[in-house]
């Protein structure tokens, strides 16, 4: 007869140890950092031509033109990176789903599947920041992370 005693001792709960703070503070920087720079890019078009990746269809539904639709991408990448500097909890959601449209986008275009595959890898990774995020809430306006 198993007794109280003898049941196993649930795990222990890790989802808040060292090793998840510090892949929800990676993350964070990551997500806030990337999107603000590819946005910046997307005005000065440094690391690559950004209209080639703009799917006709999508181009068609858009008033203006492929560069003037970049520009408004370049933004919204700049404050989506700010809101999950500010608010990952949010912010990851939103990250996810914008990343969602450039995969919808990708293959729209019927090339660059490499691209949207890493995306989507991307897009995952989003989702986990989202997550981590409601385990480290932040404590105060102005609250260290690390």
């Amino acid at each position: 007869m198993t007794t109280h005693r003898d049941a196993p001792a649930p795990p222990a709960d890790t989802s808040s140890g060292p090793g998840a703070r510090q892949a929800f503070v990676l993350l964070r920087t990551v997500f806030t950092v990337a999107p603000i720079l590819f946005g910046l890019d997307k005005f000065f078009g440094v690391l690559t031509d950004w209209e080639q990746y703009l799917a006709p269809q999508i181009d068609a539904l858009i008033p203006g033109t492929a560069a003037q639709h970049m520009i408004n991408v370049g933004v919204v990448e700049i404050l989506a990176g700010l809101l999950v500097a500010v608010l990952p909890r949010v912010g990851g959601y939103v990250v996810a789903l914008w990343l969602a449209g450039i995969i919808v986008n990708l293959l729209l275009l019927g090339d660059f599947y490499d691209v949207a595959l890493r995306d989507f890898g991307l897009l995952v990774a989003a989702l986990a920041l989202a997550r981590l995020a409601t385990t480290f809430p932040r404590r105060g306006r102005w609250a260290a992370t690390s």
